[in-house]
């Protein structure tokens, strides 16, 4: 079906996941100009309101367009051999610290060009749509060079170009430790912060500033570093945090305003009040946390006693979370996390938003027509079953990109 900001959509008879809660009554949505213009009671709708619209469709569940914010989408190779080692008793560290993990990703990506990237990460992205994905984020990580790093951006931005999708970036250089900078790690921060940065945000490559804050990777004292880098450069700041220990990251970063802290396995209470006075945004990463067999859970129960956002997103990567399925993300949170169906899509929807800076991730007037239509009976069900093909429609920007 194709279509036009120019065209006004209506939809009749929908069930409605608002991005927060599910409406009471099933609902006519319209759009206009690539907003939502209308949202009526279909009980009390008078069909002179939205004289001239084209009926997109009729009954379904209808949410925002979900919103993947953690992915490492552009790489090249991959590491179904590792998957293989940790199934043996291999230690994810262990495989790290003998030159896998996220360097054997280093290696294949520094040898890709940037067509080769994007012929290896389209068919992911296209993944991603086909579930429902209308605004995902993209990190850089897997060059560790200043040159590598941006051409990684170059793809996740021309990536963004190539497909009915918002894509946003982050630059993670500050994700491992190149082999050439081995032992001298605070030389390798300086070059992040005194290159790395400036480059990326002179040539408007990233939207973000990464960290991965972990004893295999940097200390607290040099991701401080590295935050205090991009606030020079005027961009925000993400982090991963607390994902193998408990070393801070979260707290720190949450003092520095982060946009989120990811992973979170370890956080402990003060982490959590942190991130709560801070506004900062917890992102859940089921995915990794299964491929893993992670024992360790994320502390819900503090998370929502002091009200933080609770995002939860794929880590698509090829490590530790080679999925592209977000609604099996959606059931892994709660199945493995205890999260509601509720708070699952909310953490997919307006949560994943607010991760990313966006006001994205609702359905009200006024709000961007970023939507999908499913075919099932309650918005419960993309949480409750691992099930492929239930779009029906998804909006982009008020144009209806996909249609079955």
């Amino acid at each position: 079906m194709a279509s036009s900001q120019t065209t006004r959509w209506l939809w009749r008879n929908v069930t409605l996941f608002d991005g927060l809660e599910q409406l009471p009554e099933p609902m006519v949505v319209l759009v206009e100009q690539g907003r939502v213009a209308g949202l009526w009671p279909e009980s009390g709708f008078d069909p002179s309101l939205a004289r001239g619209a084209k009926e997109a469709a009729s009954g379904g569940v209808m949410t925002p367009g979900l919103v993947d914010c953690h992915t490492h989408l552009v790489y090249a190779g991959d590491r179904a051999g590792e998957f293989e080692q940790r199934l043996e008793g291999v230690s994810y560290e262990t495989i790290a610290r003998n030159g896998g993990g996220i360097l054997s990703s280093v290696r294949a990506t520094r040898a890709a060009s940037e067509d080769e990237l994007i012929a290896a990460s389209l068919p992911r992205l296209d993944a991603l749509l086909a579930d429902g994905v209308t605004t995902l984020e993209i990190k850089s990580g897997y060059g560790l060079t200043v040159a590598d790093e941006l051409k990684m951006l170059r793809v996740a931005r021309r990536l963004g170009e190539l497909r009915p999708v918002r894509v946003l970036t982050s630059l993670l250089g500050a994700h491992a430790l190149p082999p050439e900078y081995a032992g001298r790690a605070d030389d390798y921060v300086s070059l992040v912060c005194d290159a790395m940065i400036p480059a990326a945000a002179r040539e408007g490559l990233a939207d973000a500033v990464d960290v991965f804050c972990e004893g295999i990777a940097f200390s607290p004292a040099q991701c401080e570093r590295v935050f205090q880098a991009a606030q020079r450069h005027g961009l925000a700041i993400k982090a991963h945090a607390e994902q193998l220990s408990n070393l801070g990251g979260s707290a720190l970063a949450a003092s520095y305003g982060a946009l989120s802290a990811d992973h979170i396995e370890y956080l402990d209470e003060a982490g959590v009040q942190a991130m709560a006075e801070a506004g900062t945004v917890a992102v859940l990463l089921p995915g990794a946390f299964h491929v893993l067999r992670e024992t360790q859970l994320p502390p819900i129960e503090l998370l929502r006693r002091y009200g933080v956002p609770m995002a939860v997103a794929s880590d698509a990567n090829p490590g530790t979370s080679p999925i592209c399925m977000p609604t099996l993300m959606a059931n892994l949170a709660c199945t493995l996390f205890r999260l509601t169906p509720r708070e699952a899509l909310a953490g997919m929807t307006a949560h994943g938003a607010r991760a990313l800076g966006l006001g994205l991730g609702r359905i009200a007037v006024g709000a961007p027509a970023d939507l999908c239509l499913w075919d099932i009976q309650q918005p419960g069900e993309l949480a409750y079953a691992v099930q492929a093909g239930r779009l029906r429609q998804r909006v982009f920007n008020g144009e209806v990109a996909y249609a079955r």
